[in-house]
């Protein structure tokens, strides 16, 4: 046990190790571990992220680079996901990831069928969804998604979540603890605001247009000059 494990209860089991991964490597444990979670899904971002953002806090970590390698994290296993459904097609695919040890294949049959009924912007917004967030790359490859448009929704989906529980941990301090309790509650939250500002984008978009098509409408009628009175008729 290190030094920082043995000072702070709250390091201890699972925690104490991923604690001491951290301590010996620093900021490169934080994403190793961070990959390591998207390849493994039970080992839990809401412990690591905040833990790392508690350390950036006192000063041990750079918050800045806990941010950039554990979104990097993120995207390298979301890559192997990626490619493995990719490469496999996805019932085989789905059929290997579910020998993972601690993966159900309600989970991985969840991710399916959210791909399947938001499409793309399924690998953004499934970043922030429990059972979701990392087998969705799974289908996304299988259904030949482009790799440049996945591997950017991956990559803000991932520094959006990342930032949200490292953030949270810094703030908290030595109660970094307390963000896995709410962690279900922090991810309807920024669901829910990222629903709305879609909503937004789409509404003035939709005025947009419409407002487009009304002046035209307008220069046509200037064009083609006053109505000339029609005359008596014989």
């Amino acid at each position: 046990m290190t030094a920082l494990a043995a000072a702070d209860p709250q390091l201890t089991g699972l925690t104490g190790l991923f604690a001491d991964v951290i301590e010996a490597v620093g900021e490169v444990g934080v994403g190793a571990l961070t990959l390591l979670e998207t390849l493994i899904p039970p080992i839990p971002s809401e412990i690591v992220l905040p833990l790392a953002g508690f350390l950036a806090q006192q000063g041990r970590l750079s918050l800045v680079l806990v941010i950039v390698l554990a979104t990097l994290g993120s995207l390298v296993g979301a890559w192997v996901f990626y490619w493995l459904g990719h490469r496999l097609g996805l019932e085989r695919a789905l059929t290997l990831v579910a020998k993972i040890p601690l993966v159900d294949r309600e989970d991985l049959d969840k991710a399916s069928d959210w791909f399947h009924r938001h499409g793309r912007s399924s690998v953004f917004f499934g970043r922030f969804v429990p059972g979701v967030r990392s087998l969705v790359s799974l289908p996304a490859g299988a259904q030949h998604m482009p790799l440049v448009p996945f591997s950017i929704a991956t990559a803000a989906g991932s520094a959006l979540w990342n930032t949200a529980l490292v953030g949270a941990g810094y703030a908290l301090g030595t109660q970094w603890g307390l963000v896995g309790q709410w962690v279900g509650v922090a991810s309807d939250v920024i669901l829910g605001g990222l629903a709305v500002l879609a909503l937004v984008v789409v509404v003035r978009r939709a005025h947009g247009r419409y407002a487009a098509s009304r002046t035209d409408e307008t220069r046509e009628e200037v064009a083609a000059g006053p109505r000339q009175p029609e005359g008596p008729r014989a």
